[in-house]
């Protein structure tokens, strides 16, 4: 006998909110004394080795740091040679007492391959592999002049994570290791003019669900979920439409508005605690988590207020988010100094 759908659409859904009123209260109550633990038991990462993409700046670079003020011993990857060994120095000086640097682009499989292979010949294994780089194509969908030039972002913000992980997993498994995933909330937010990172960033979110369900305990996966976090983006560092890397402070202002920025340093401390600690998921800041369940629970008022503040005005870089900032005059409680007053060059 066939069951039609239509039984499995009156009986599924009364069925899963019983059995969820049943289990929820055991489940938190569990999870709440899995963090204690957890907690209790965090690991100690002095003299592990730990392997970091998008090293270079923002929370790559400060989760270096991080990690070198625990002892940890460093391989540090990214394109720009000359901001990794400023770095390496720094991160030396906070504690940690062996680091290399790496120059590789994460889009590139054999040079994936090879930042692997590197870091494992000179360490002689691998115990953290964090996947951090990443790029923010800011565009609307139909002023793109060529829709390929936003490519990078899913070469980047995925294939450069997955390829990482690739050739990382046989070590991971001999370490029992982690990885650490910096996906973002984008993931599950409709924000307008940032459909490819947000699409790359649900993409990563989803690779790293999958793949914890196929790897099990060999191999402990933390997926972070960032909001907005003091970093190059941030400052208005964007992937053009003509697919190059701008300085564009005034569509920043467009796309943060009233959104508090996060310090660097504290979200890669709180990054680095949890993957310490084996969490399977962090938001940072926690309040973030709060538009993943808006977004569930009511996704035309998250979509309405994103076209209402973000596209409604007299010009792209008109809008009402940006006359917001503006007449509150919060720029200067919002926004870290570093974010008001940016020292990056655009490449």
């Amino acid at each position: 006998m066939v069951v039609d759908d239509w039984i499995l659409n009156i009986l599924v859904p009364p069925t899963c909110i019983a059995l969820l009123l049943f289990i929820l209260p055991p489940y938190l109550f569990f999870k709440i004394i899995y963090f204690v633990l957890r907690s209790l038991l965090k690991e100690n990462v002095a003299g592990k080795v730990i392997l970091i993409t998008g090293a270079s700046s923002g929370i790559g670079e400060h989760i270096a740091y991080e990690y070198g003020r625990r002892g940890a011993r460093l391989a540090l990857v990214a394109r720009r040679e000359n901001r990794l060994k400023e770095v390496a120095q720094r991160a030396l000086s906070l504690g940690s007492p062996q680091v290399i640097t790496i120059p590789a682009d994460v889009s590139i499989l054999k040079d994936c391959q090879r930042f692997v292979d590197c870091t494992v010949n000179h360490f002689g294994r691998l115990d953290h592999l964090v996947n951090n780089a990443g790029i923010v194509p800011v565009c609307l969908f139909e002023h793109a002049t060529d829709i390929t030039n936003f490519a990078p972002a899913m070469d980047i913000n995925l294939w450069g994570s997955a390829y990482g992980t690739y050739f990382a997993i046989p070590h991971l498994r001999k370490s029992r290791g982690k990885i650490i995933a910096i996906a973002s909330s984008a993931g599950w937010l409709p924000t307008p003019r940032m459909m490819f990172y947000n699409a790359s960033k649900a993409a990563v979110i989803s690779l790293y669900e999958s793949l914890r369900t196929e790897l099990g305990k060999d191999i402990g996966i933390t997926i972070v979920t960032p909001g907005l976090v003091e970093s190059e983006m941030t400052q208005g560092k964007f992937l053009s439409k003509e697919g190059k890397m701008v300085l564009d402070q005034e569509m920043r202002d467009v796309q943060v508005s009233l959104m508090p920025i996060r310090s660097v340093r504290e979200a890669a401390k709180s990054i680095v605690n949890s993957a310490c600690r084996g969490d399977p998921h962090l938001t940072e800041p926690a309040w973030i988590r709060t538009t993943f369940y808006l977004q569930i629970l009511c996704p035309q008022l998250l979509e309405y207020f994103n076209r209402w503040t973000l596209i409604a005005g007299t010009s792209e870089t008109d809008t009402i988010s940006k006359k917001l900032l503006q007449l509150s005059c919060l720029k200067k409680f919002l926004y870290p100094e570093s974010i008001r007053n940016p020292t990056l060059k655009p490449n």
